[in-house]
């Protein structure tokens, strides 16, 4: 409309810039283009910034100047465009990531012979499954959306009825899951995550050395009370490596970022991954786990102190040396930070004396984790132990009901998880999952394999499979039922499988900048290019395998788990 405008008045160059603007608006004046209803924004909110684009745009005088020449050509490159609004985000499933997911379902269900020893209902279901996951992998809906989308189907098709398809919601260990989620809100909520990590930099932290290891000590001893790697990741850590790093000349995304950044973020990474396996209660992945195990009939007995048990000898070697290793093969340039214990002494002068929620909190994480480890004994499961202590912060007022409903993590994951742990439980009902291991054990024993061997191919396979995967939990519903079923098939003894698998989940966590949540948080910190991070990813995985492989076997043998 302007640019006619202009190219009208362009046979009079001399009017002023006052007369031109009237004689527009008296000629095109402002008038809505259809009538809308009613809006329950105020009006301003729908009309300001159309009339305040038209009134800036005539009242500057670079736009209106004398124009040479009459074509139209001249005349637009006079009229800078108009600043429109950007078009929304597009909603809805994503087309290709739909349909990819979609057709490997069918492509099972229609055209993949079915086995003689597979029911109708359990092909069915296993192609509903397969789409489910393949939709997990390739997002084209958040996850939540898309495994209802798969329970939805399974009730449509009629393959599931609709309280076995729910029944996984009251699972108990998917409620301790959730549970779980909200102590860690309360870390965050009332600082004691950062109070107690602060701690360890003043400390342990001057050297470069020393404050890698009070970095890494104070997540492993944050870790069994806050069970999320990436809550840890990005609500603790990585604000005060950042700090420190900033301190000491260390930028992201420049070449100062070796100072210490560098050095910082891949060790804190790095071994953030046996931190999680050092407790059941340190990730969320761990507790799905131990509850496709029992769906198979692995049945671990006291599971938080068989956990620790069973972890606390490789997890612990690996977090003393991983530090070290990172300092030879990574090294940053600040050898010395003699400056860290007094930044992390104002820091704490600043927080002030331990508050009183704080205590709470400790209290609490100390009475849960007490009943985690004594419940057995005292009658008490482990899903109890965690309402009581969350009973406790509501009631004392360290949480409100707020923080809980405000937890969306927690909640999506109670969905999907949901999904998933009742699909893979009705797959092992329906007989899939003893028909998938049988065969794969068949082909182990035509390469007349021992269980040894076996153990290890298998675990080595599920491990490098995660480079295809975005997620740990997503890996686990996967494949991890598949895996703990090829096991077993192939002799290795079922909490020895059970458990390798589940500390696995963990430890491939560092590989890539995509294959956990606390990988991405780390990454997008700027302080590691892309290329270190599959290079130390890999070398670092390495060094956990033979750790792990090492100390495990005799550890492992000490405690009679083969």
């Amino acid at each position: 409309m302007e640019s006619l405008a202009l190219r009208s008045l362009s046979t009079t160059p001399t009017f002023s810039l006052p007369t031109i603007r009237s004689a527009l608006f008296h000629r095109f004046p402002y008038k809505p283009i259809s009538k809308s209803p009613p809006s329950i924004f105020p009006s301003h909110s729908r009309s300001f910034p159309t009339l305040r684009s038209r009134s800036l745009s005539l009242s500057r005088p670079h736009i209106i100047r004398p124009i040479h020449s009459s074509s139209q050509n001249d005349t637009a490159s006079t009229v800078p465009p108009t600043n429109l609004p950007s078009p929304p985000p597009p909603r809805g499933a994503k087309l290709l990531p739909f349909v990819i997911s979609i057709s490997i379902g069918l492509i099972l269900r229609f055209l993949v012979p079915k086995p003689v020893e597979v029911s109708p209902q359990a092909w069915q279901l296993l192609s509903i499954f397969l789409s489910t996951i393949a939709g997990l992998v390739l997002s084209p809906l958040p996850v939540g959306a898309w495994a209802f989308l798969g329970l939805t189907t399974s009730i449509v098709t009629r393959t599931l009825a609709f309280p076995t398809a729910f029944a996984a919601f009251t699972n108990e260990v998917i409620w301790l899951i959730v549970i779980s989620f909200f102590f860690a809100r309360g870390f965050v909520k009332t600082g004691l995550g950062d109070r107690i990590a602060t701690y360890f930099v003043k400390w342990l932290g001057k050297s470069t050395l020393g404050l890698s290891y009070g970095l890494t000590f104070s997540e492993a001893l944050i870790a069994p009370a806050m069970p999320s790697t990436t809550a840890r990741a990005g609500g603790v850590f990585l604000p005060i490596i950042k700090s420190l790093s900033l301190s000491a000349g260390s930028k992201p995304g420049d070449s100062s970022s070796k100072k210490l950044g560098s050095y910082l973020i891949q060790s804190q990474f790095q071994s953030a991954g046996n931190s999680s396996a050092l407790f059941l209660t340190a990730a969320a992945q761990n507790l799905l786990c131990l509850k496709l195990a029992e769906e198979l009939g692995v049945i671990i007995s006291s599971p938080w102190v068989s956990w620790f048990k069973a972890a606390c000898v490789p997890a612990l070697v690996a977090l003393l040396a991983t530090p070290l290793i990172l300092y030879k093969l990574y090294p940053p340039e600040v050898k010395d930070t003699p400056d860290a214990p007094a930044m992390a002494a104002k820091k704490l002068k600043q927080l002030g004396p331990v508050t009183r929620n704080e205590w709470i909190m400790v209290g609490t994480m100390l009475l849960a984790v007490s009943l985690w480890i004594f419940g057995d004994a005292l009658g008490i499961p482990s899903v109890v132990a965690a309402m009581i202590g969350l009973s406790i912060l509501l009631l004392l007022g360290v949480l409100d009901w707020d923080d809980c409903l405000s937890e969306k993590s927690a909640w999506d994951t109670l969905s999907w998880f949901a999904v998933l742990v009742g699909m893979a439980g009705q797959l092992t009902n329906l007989g899939i999952v003893t028909w998938m291991s049988d065969s794969v054990a068949k082909c182990l024993q035509s390469f007349s394999l021992s269980w040894p061997a076996a153990f290890g191919v298998l675990q080595a396979s599920y491990f490098l499979i995660h480079y295809l995967f975005a997620s740990q939990t997503g890996h686990v519903g996967a494949l991890y039922s598949a895996f703990l079923a090829m096991h077993l098939a192939a002799g290795v003894p079922g909490v020895l499988a059970a458990l390798a698998l589940a500390y696995n989940t963990n430890l491939f966590g560092a590989i890539t900048h995509y294959s956990s949540g606390q990988a991405a948080v780390y990454y997008g910190a700027g302080y590691i290019d892309l290329p270190d991070v599959f290079k130390m990813g890999f070398t670092m995985a390495l060094v956990n395998a033979i750790i792990w492989g090492v100390t495990g076997t005799f550890w492992w043998k000490f405690l009679g788990l083969y």
